[in-house]
């Protein structure tokens, strides 16, 4: 069943909770971050993950990112940056009321690990495929002129160009859709995604990722686009307390059997260590 939490700023955000089935509650939690777009209505691989997770006996939460799904901005605060994101990141793990372990796919891997390094208290990080450097010109400089085209009103072209390093045959897919209006609609939810891969391009990984206490695990996929393993590895050399692996998945995704698996067995790790 679908529950709502307000922020501070007002912005109202729907999650789902998936609880373990132990009469004492789960002694850890795991709070899923979506990338670029997607939402819990179009997103049934990371439900079912949730699930299975809380059939581990560990809570799982998943949540529509502010402005997406069922989730709603505040009224007349329109601006969806990396700060407001945050915020609710925050909100949502003192919701899991356990030791959370974040869980970011691809940008929602770059806003884990900037929650985290931001003080939002988490006993572990999990990032799936968080593409670094894949970016022309570096991520600095699309992320700016993504932001000045959304900022200029024009929705579709700085959907293009957020996906512009993307497999071409994305974009059409995107173009083709019937939700394409809706997709073009949501483009001010990436300002935050954009943002935070902006934020791990600014500096040397292991500067940003210093103050993270937490064990943080990078995974990428079996089957996977060039440059994902590395970046997972990177991240991991990064992180105080980081490794990297790789579970089944292909073409961005997750297998979800395999994945609630490895993140159950973090998650129970990751609450050892801190206690």
């Amino acid at each position: 069943m679908s529950r709502t939490i307000t922020t501070a700023r007002g912005d109202v955000i729907a999650y789902d909770h998936h609880l373990a089935a132990h009469p004492r509650g789960a002694d850890v939690a795991t709070v899923f971050i979506a990338g670029a777009g997607p939402f819990r209505a179009v997103d049934p691989l990371t439900t079912e993950t949730g699930e299975r997770l809380a059939r581990a006996g560990i809570d799982a939460l998943v949540f529509d990112r502010t402005g997406r799904g069922e989730s709603v901005a505040a009224s007349g605060d329109p601006l969806l940056d990396l700060d407001r994101e945050l915020e609710v990141i925050r909100a949502v793990v003192d919701v899991a009321d356990a030791p959370a372990v974040l869980c970011g796919h691809s940008s929602g891997a770059t806003l884990a690990l900037a929650a985290a390094s931001a003080g939002v208290p988490v006993a572990g990080v999990v990032t799936w495929e968080a593409p670094l450097h894949g970016f022309t010109g570096g991520a600095t400089a699309w992320a700016a002129e993504f932001t000045r085209l959304l900022d200029a009103g024009e929705r579709e072209r700085a959907l293009e160009q957020y996906m512009v390093d993307m497999p071409a045959e994305w974009l059409e897919s995107v173009r083709q859709s019937p939700e394409f209006p809706m997709t073009v609609a949501q483009t001010p939810t990436l300002r935050a995604d954009a943002a935070s891969l902006a934020w791990a391009d600014s500096a040397p990984l292991p500067e940003l990722l210093g103050g993270i206490r937490a064990p943080v695990l990078a995974l990428a996929g079996t089957e996977t686009f060039p440059g994902m393993v590395d970046a997972a590895e990177e991240i991991a050399a990064a992180a105080p307390d980081g490794r990297a692996d790789r579970v089944a998945g292909a073409d961005h995704a997750w297998e979800p059997a395999a994945m609630a698996e490895r993140l159950a067995t973090f998650a129970r790790e990751a609450v050892r260590v801190r206690a």
